[in-house]
């Protein structure tokens, strides 16, 4: 049985679920427990959902076990959406901008159960994130960029153009020492790299054409994805190539 088969049945087992989340929950620590957040979402009634998003933020701040439970709560918001539920598409979008990492990461995985059910709901719903502030664009790019997503030309095809938007708008940014810019620099600096691993036939004229671009942030980025394994097993000379541009 694996790991999460096990937790599943013991979550099934039990007639509260909290104190075995708080105890499993891996936090504080470096690493939360996904395997049992993934459990949760499976098994979870709307109502067990509500009741970890009910939790007050001043409750269940970063890297505590109480944390984990809201994260288990939005990552059931994956299941209800993937389920048919879309109606809260928006309240899982609202988490997108929420202050603690791992609720944005909780954001992601949900992102991904909805595009395991429905790619092309997940699309539509990006289009509309990827228009918005720099914590929604970077939960669109996190949401997408996941290998087991990416199977079809298609699909792929306009993974890139909505990466490519995103680009855009760093490079034509204002405001680039704030926080949440930062962490959208940050999470593109591997999300190009995941897609156009995916085909490299399809991304890499997305990357040559951002190579000719001089703004530093998007050079930094596209430098962190060239240098990810992934890139380098699929390309190596390719990538050689590009990263001798990106220092000339």
């Amino acid at each position: 049985m694996s790991k999460l088969e096990e937790y599943r049945k013991q979550l099934r087992d039990l007639d509260d679920w909290s104190p075995f989340l708080r105890r499993r929950s891996g936090l504080p620590g470096p690493r939360g427990n996904l395997e049992l957040a993934h459990a949760f979402a499976l098994e979870a009634t709307r109502g067990q959902i509500d009741r970890m998003l009910a939790i007050p933020n001043d409750r269940a701040r970063e890297n505590t076990p109480e944390c984990f439970l809201v994260f288990c709560g939005v990552v059931g918001l994956g299941k209800l959406i993937a389920a048919g539920d879309v109606s809260e598409l928006g309240r899982l979008r609202s988490y997108a901008s929420d202050g603690r990492w791992r609720i944005r990461e909780a954001v992601a995985m949900a992102l991904q159960s909805i595009g395991g059910a429905d790619m092309k709901l997940l699309l539509h719903e990006m289009r509309k994130w990827s228009t918005g502030n720099w914590l929604e664009k970077r939960a669109a790019a996190a949401g997408l960029s996941e290998p087991r997503l990416l199977k079809t030309p298609a699909t792929i095809k306009a993974v890139l153009e909505l990466l490519d938007k995103i680009t855009r708008s760093i490079a034509s940014a204002s405001d680039r020492t704030s926080e949440d810019f930062k962490v959208l620099r940050q999470g593109m600096g591997y999300c190009w790299s995941v897609v156009v691993a995916a085909d490299p036939s399809l991304g890499k004229p997305y990357i040559e054409a951002w190579l000719k671009n001089h703004n530093a942030d998007v050079r930094r980025l596209m430098k962190e994805n060239l240098r990810k394994n992934r890139l380098v097993r699929a390309d190596h000379r390719w990538v050689k190539s590009c990263l001798g541009r990106l220092q000339g």
